[in-house]
């Protein structure tokens, strides 16, 4: 992994999906990374369309996905006995401690975790 590598959160997914082109400036040409708990919540959204749908599966397709592995379950489980975050962004910053990259979203509950390289993205 390079310098030029970041995990996403769902709601920055989210935003460029819904065209953000300052997000896609950004994120371009950057190994993009995402937790399996985003993919899950981005394809299980109940009111979501076919075509939402496809649109969201070619996006993930560029991103390496990452299962929860040992190490990861162990990070979320501290991350939650120190916080009060909810498991899903806990599953999230602990696969970007797991990969030592940085996260980058909109909800600035990460900023409570100390050992994350934390990127608050502010519309």
């Amino acid at each position: 992994m390079s310098g030029n590598s970041i995990v996403l959160d769902t709601n920055i997914i989210l935003y460029l999906l819904n065209g953000d082109e300052y997000l896609a400036d950004f994120l371009n040409q950057k190994e993009l990374y995402i937790s399996i708990i985003s993919e899950i919540e981005l394809l299980g959204y109940n009111q979501i369309t076919k075509q939402e749908k496809l649109k969201i599966k070619e996006f993930i397709s560029y991103c390496t996905i990452l299962n929860i592995s040992e190490k990861i379950k162990n990070e979320c489980i501290t991350l939650k006995e120190q916080t009060n975050i909810k498991t899903p962004d806990a599953l999230v910053a602990s696969t970007a401690i797991f990969l030592n990259l940085p996260l980058i979203s909109a909800d600035k509950i990460f900023n409570k975790i100390e050992n994350i390289n934390f990127l608050h993205y502010k519309l």
